[in-house]
C-alpha cells in the first residue's frame, strides 16, 4: 500500500476574515494587500481554502448575496431569476462558487426551494433542479443532498412531473451530480427504482429532449467511487439491460448525427453493454449496423467526436459478439 495521501487543514470563514483584518490594523497592509498575504500565507501552510469567500474586506460575493436573496421568504416573484443567477455562476468550473455555495448552505436551502416549488406547481422548479446540480459538485456536497433526503425529492417529482420535459432534465441532471463518485447514492437511487423510471421515460419520451438522462445512465452504471472495492454498478447495468434500455437506447441512435446526443447515447450504450449477453442483444436489434452508418456519417461530415464515440462502443460490441 502506498502511502496515505495528506488532508489539507482546514480553516473557517471567521478565522481568515480576522487574518486578513489582522494584516490590515497590525501590519498596516492596504485592503487588497491583506487579502492577498493570507491568501499566500495559507496557501504555503496548506491550508484548504475552497468554499472560503475571498473579497476584500467591504466588498461583496455575487454567491453570498443571491443565497441571502433566496433565504427570504418574500422573493418568490423573481426566485426563477435568483436561481438561474446562481446556476450561472456555480457552473463557472474555475471561480469556486459552488464550493462557496455549498458550504453556506446552498444544497439544503435549494432542496427545500424545489420542495416547495414543487408543491405550489411553481414554473420555476425546472430552474431550482438546474440550481440543485450547479452546487453539488463534490463528495461533501453529494452527502449533504443524501443526509437531506434528496434521492428521495427527487425521484417523487420524476415519477409526478413526467409531462415537463425541462423538470425532467433537471431531475437527471441532479442524478448524475449527485451519483458521481458516490456508490451509495447510486445505490439509493437504484433501491428507488430510478432504472425503471429511466425506462419508462426514454419510451414515453424523445430522450434527445431529455439530454441529461444520458448522463444519468452513465453516471449510475461507472464505478467511480474510490472508497469502495467492490462496486454495484455491473449488476445494475444487468437490471437495466433486463428492462430493456439497451434496446431504448439503440433506437436513440437510430437518429443519426441529427440527434444532439448521439455521443452521450453512445457512451450510455457502453455502460449498459457489461457482459455477452447484453451486447448480443443489442446487436440483434440492429445496433451494430446502426454504429457503423453513424460512423460513416461521421466521417463525411469530419465529426471527430461522434466517430470517437461510436468507435469505442463498435469495439465493445465486436469483442463481446465475435462468436457470433
Amino acid at each position: 500500500m502506498g502511502p496515505k495521501k495528506a488532508v489539507a487543514r482546514a480553516i473557517s470563514q471567521q478565522a481568515f476574515d480576522e487574518m486578513v483584518q489582522e494584516n490590515i490594523d497590525d501590519l498596516g497592509m492596504d485592503p487588497t494587500e491583506a487579502l492577498e498575504d493570507a491568501i499566500q500565507t495559507l496557501t504555503l501552510q496548506g491550508v484548504d481554502l475552497s468554499g472560503l469567500v475571498t473579497c476584500v474586506p467591504g466588498e461583496s460575493n455575487p454567491v453570498m448575496e443571491c443565497l441571502g436573496k433566496l433565504k427570504d421568504d418574500k422573493a418568490l416573484p423573481e426566485i426563477v431569476e435568483l436561481l438561474d443567477e446562481l446556476r450561472v455562476l456555480c457552473e463557472d468550473k474555475g471561480s469556486g462558487n459552488a464550493a462557496i455555495a455549498s458550504k453556506n448552505g446552498a444544497v439544503e436551502l435549494i432542496l427545500s426551494i424545489c420542495v416547495k416549488l414543487r408543491d405550489e406547481r411553481h414554473r420555476g422548479l425546472a430552474s431550482g433542479l438546474s440550481a440543485l446540480a450547479s452546487v453539488i459538485h463534490d463528495l461533501q456536497s453529494s452527502e449533504i443532498f443524501k443526509e437531506n433526503d434528496g434521492p428521495k425529492i427527487i425521484i417523487d417529482i420524476l415519477s409526478n412531473e413526467r409531462e415537463d420535459m425541462k423538470v425532467l432534465d433537471g431531475c437527471f441532471s441532479v442524478v448524475a451530480a449527485a451519483a458521481t463518485g458516490n456508490e451509495v447514492l447510486k445505490e439509493s437511487f437504484m433501491d428507488l427504482k430510478i432504472d425503471e423510471l429511466i425506462f419508462q421515460i426514454l419510451k414515453e419520451h424523445n430522450g434527445g429532449r431529455i439530454p441529461t438522462i444520458y448522463d444519468a445512465i452513465r453516471v449510475i452504471l461507472s464505478s467511480d467511487d474510490n472508497r469502495v472495492v467492490a462496486s454495484q454498478v455491473f449488476g445494475y447495468a444487468r437490471k437495466f439491460a433486463k428492462l430493456g434500455v439497451g434496446g431504448v437506447l439503440v433506437d436513440s441512435l437510430r437518429e443519426g448525427l441529427s440527434s444532439p446526443c448521439l455521443i452521450s447515447a453512445s457512451i450510455a450504450l457502453k455502460a449498459v453493454a457489461v457482459n455477452d449477453e447484453i451486447c448480443k442483444s443489442i446487436a440483434y436489434s440492429g445496433g451494430i449496423d446502426i454504429i457503423l452508418q453513424c460512423i460513416d456519417d461521421s466521417g463525411v461530415l469530419r465529426n471527430v467526436d461522434v466517430a470517437r464515440a461510436c468507435c469505442s462502443l463498435l469495439s465493445k460490441e465486436v469483442m463481446r459478439t465475435r462468436a457470433l
